[in-house]
């Protein structure tokens, strides 16, 4: 365990690398880079690749790749040798500033949402220095950004960027107007909770529908499910525990720090914690974790599904956001702070976000979305998909109270006059219980962003929550303008929270979130409940949501359109493949079987005759009639998602799969089910939940 300690970060070209291997005005030169506050001349990236060239030399690379995030939900690499022929003919390995800054994987293959033909093949790949560099399986890899031949974003990462350089100077501006005047730039601060499955590789191996779609489209909830809540926090087995003490050794060489490891809720089901740290990394060590994850578990004879549902019946998985934005001197503006001055910039930064999500509800509920979470958003395992805000009882009864102008709050100090700005300085750090039933809940220093998909990617999430976040501190920002005393500008940011609280106190809410009550209530506040992640796609096309993008920098109408048209036919060819393979599983697999096992009891009657007992005469008529009812119910579905996919409209097609194919998909699984709860293994021979949840 020490060897693996000793080892953290030995895969990553660090900043204490860099420091020691390049001379000092290069090194200087790359943190103002970092910085955003100069671009690196030719000298100076060609200092930086020879010494990474040489640093990943030592670790084993022969290769090096441009790393980067295309509009697949994945990531991408093309790996170059470092060695190419001299002068001479002789081998010599080479690595310069260009190959470093700037590379050209052939563009034509990933989705473009019409940005560019499909013959147009050229696109560029540009370093992101805010990410450090790193070595995996003998190759140098290099986070950058995608972008296309003419500029436009290609990938999540570069308007990922774009978002947190909006967030800081929207941030920043309003803490120097709050007082802070030394505060130059701000970040975000992201912890991404994993969860995901593990099951035994030769059961993945025999299930067609989890080795091509992720999840089960069919199968019996096993006799015992998650309802003695024994799974959770409880030891952990001891092939998993080998799995995870891997996963950490590969982590750890990379930087990440992983933290926390245990069992969740549902049977065979585990989460991953890393501490939090900036925005963009998190995205970057994210989707290596999930990679790792996948990869190390195929090397211990298991299967890691990343799925949102890969069962039904039992909980499936989440990605959990932590959310905070931090000054460049370590101040976490959601923290209350020690202070009264300090407390105001908290009430306007929670305020400013209460008015953010409240403005952009369904643009919140799109970018948590995918065609997996679908199945998980809105089930008593996951926040709902109607977006609302849990702050806790204390936070809240503050916020009333500025609003009121009085004393409302029987967990505020008792006062018989209510003072707003001296009451500021009681507001305790960590004063509220969790809610788990919150798509966003405050938890004492930061905001849990608790609807994403376990799959997901997520820059996409953290970029929507920057840019509304930077529109709405933009505007606080524009009232304070000009207000020349300390005292004034305080006096008027509270006044500014209490018009928030005000216009969009709606978006408050601390009850059960899976309640059929607060769906009523819900609708009664005029909150959006949008049922599907089609459905929510439309919301890119907005005009509110164009003009948001745009303003700040991160999108342009044309590359909002393409992730419009992106999202819709990936959403579509998902759904696609879920169809194809559940008819060709029905007709190749349960009803060969459902047959074998008709001749095996009609066998027996016929041998029998009249003597032939009851039980044996009701299953021959009994599997006669399912046969019949998955032959009729898999001719549906197939008749039913070719008229769906007939319309030239991408969207239009989209929800007739949803309203219209999911019921036939439904009907289709039922009967196998069905059939699956009296199928003899000496005829069914797909493993069952009960094999795959139970066998570790």
């Amino acid at each position: 365990m020490e060897k693996q300690y000793d080892s953290f970060g030995e895969m990553i070209f660090s900043e204490q690398d860099m420091e020691e291997m390049l001379p000092k005005p290069v090194f200087k030169a790359w943190k103002k880079s970092v910085a955003n506050e100069e671009m690196l001349d030719r000298h100076t990236a060609d200092a930086i690749a020879h010494a990474m060239k040489q640093w990943a030399m030592e670790k084993g690379a022969t290769h090096f790749t441009h790393w980067f995030q295309p509009l697949t939900g994945g990531t991408a690499e093309k790996h170059d040798a470092f060695i190419e022929p001299g002068a001479n003919g002789q081998p010599i390995r080479r690595f310069s500033g260009k190959m470093l800054i700037k590379g050209e994987p052939d563009a034509s293959s990933f989705p473009s949402g019409g940005l560019r033909a499909t013959f147009e093949a050229r696109g560029y790949t540009y370093w992101d220095v805010t990410s450090p560099v790193f070595v995996r399986d003998n190759v140098l890899c290099i986070p950058t950004v995608f972008v296309s031949y003419t500029g436009e974003a290609l990938d999540r990462k570069e308007p990922l960027l774009k978002s947190i350089n909006a967030l800081s100077k929207a941030s920043t501006r309003v803490v120097n107007m709050l007082g802070d005047k030394d505060v130059k730039s701000c970040n975000i601060s992201v912890g991404l909770e994993q969860e995901y499955f593990l099951i035994d590789k030769k059961y993945f191996d025999r299930r067609l529908d989890l080795r091509l779609t992720g999840r089960t489209l069919f199968g019996t909830a096993a006799p015992k499910r998650q309802e003695l809540d024994d799974h959770y926090f409880g030891s952990i087995p001891t092939r998993v525990s080998a799995f995870m003490k891997e996963v950490n050794g590969e982590l750890w060489k990379l930087g990440i720090y992983a933290k926390t490891e245990h069992n969740e809720v549902a049977p065979g089901q585990f989460e991953l914690a890393p501490v939090y740290c900036a925005g963009n990394v998190a995205a970057d060590q994210n989707q290596l974790t999930m990679d790792i994850l996948k990869k190390t578990a195929a090397k211990h004879g298991l299967a890691c599904l990343l799925h949102e549902k890969p069962f039904a019946g039992i909980n499936g998985s989440g990605k959990h956001d932590n959310y905070s934005i931090v000054t460049d001197d370590g101040q976490n503006l959601f923290a209350p702070g020690d202070k009264p001055s300090e407390n105001i910039r908290f009430l306007v930064f929670i305020c400013a976000f209460i008015k953010a999500v409240d403005t952009y509800p369904v643009l919140m509920r799109l970018s948590a979305s995918c065609a997996g979470n679908d199945h998980r958003l809105g089930a008593n395992e996951a926040p709902p998909a109607i977006i609302s805000i849990y702050l806790g009882s204390y936070i809240e009864d503050i916020l009333y109270s500025i609003y009121k102008g009085k004393n409302t709050g029987s967990k505020l100090k008792d006062k018989t006059d209510f003072n707003p700005v001296s009451h500021l300085a009681y507001i305790p750090h960590d004063n509220a219980d969790r809610n788990r039933t919150s798509p966003v809940a405050f938890t004492g220093n930061k905001f849990e962003f608790r609807m994403l998909g376990s799959s997901m990617s997520s820059s996409f999430p953290n970029t929507v929550l920057n840019a509304i976040m930077a529109e709405a501190l933009n505007e606080i920002a524009d009232q304070l303008d000009g207000i020349k005393y300390l005292q004034d500008v305080r006096e008027k940011a509270l006044e500014i929270c209490r018009n928030i609280i005000h216009d969009h106190k709606r978006v408050l809410f601390s009850g059960d979130g899976y309640s059929e009550e607060w769906i009523k209530e819900a609708e009664r506040r005029g909150l959006p409940s949008v049922k599907s992640f089609i459905e929510a796609v439309d919301v890119l096309s907005a005009p509110a949501v164009v003009e948001l993008f745009t303003k700040l920098g991160i999108y342009s109408e044309k590359e909002l359109s393409a992730n419009k048209t992106i999202l819709g036919e990936r959403y579509n060819a998902i759904m696609g493949i879920e169809v194809r393979t559940l008819i060709e599983m029905a007709k190749k697999e349960v009803l060969p079987a459902m047959t074998a096992e008709l001749n095996f009891y009609a066998n027996a009657l016929n041998s029998a005759g009249k003597t032939a007992p009851k039980f044996v005469k009701a299953r021959t008529a009994k599997l006669s009639e399912m046969i019949d009812s998955l032959d009729t119910a898999v001719t549906a579905l197939s008749a039913g998602f070719e008229k769906a996919i007939s319309g030239t409209n991408i969207f239009a097609n989209g929800k007739d799969i949803y309203y219209k194919v999911r019921p036939l998909m439904d009907d289709v699984r039922a009967v196998i089910d069905s059939y699956e709860e009296i199928a003899s293994r000496e005829f069914y021979k797909l493993p069952l939940y009960e094999d795959m949840l139970f066998n570790l």
